[in-house]
C-alpha cells in the first residue's frame, strides 16, 4: 500500500479537473451520516430561497458587500 504522502503527490500532479473531481467523490465518501430529515430540510430551505430570488421578494447582494456589512457590523 503507499503511502499518504506518495499517493499525496501523485494526485497532486493530476491536472486541477481531475483533482476536483477527485475531491468531490472525497467529500460524497464522508457523507454517509446525514439525517434524511435534516436533509429534506435544508432541500426545502434551499428551495425556499431560491423560489425567493427568482420571484423577487429577495434582494441579492455581491459577496463582497456581504462580507463589508459583516464587517461593519463586527467593528461596532
Amino acid at each position: 500500500m503507499k503511502s499518504i504522502e506518495l499517493l499525496t503527490k501523485e494526485l497532486l500532479s493530476l491536472p486541477s479537473i481531475s483533482r476536483a473531481l477527485l475531491a468531490e467523490k472525497l467529500i460524497e465518501s464522508l457523507e454517509f451520516d446525514i439525517d434524511p430529515a435534516i436533509q429534506s430540510a435544508w432541500t426545502n430551505e434551499a428551495k425556499t430561497r431560491r423560489d425567493a430570488v427568482r420571484d423577487g421578494s429577495v434582494q441579492t447582494i455581491s459577496g463582497d458587500d456581504a462580507l463589508a456589512q459583516v464587517r461593519r457590523l463586527l467593528a461596532q
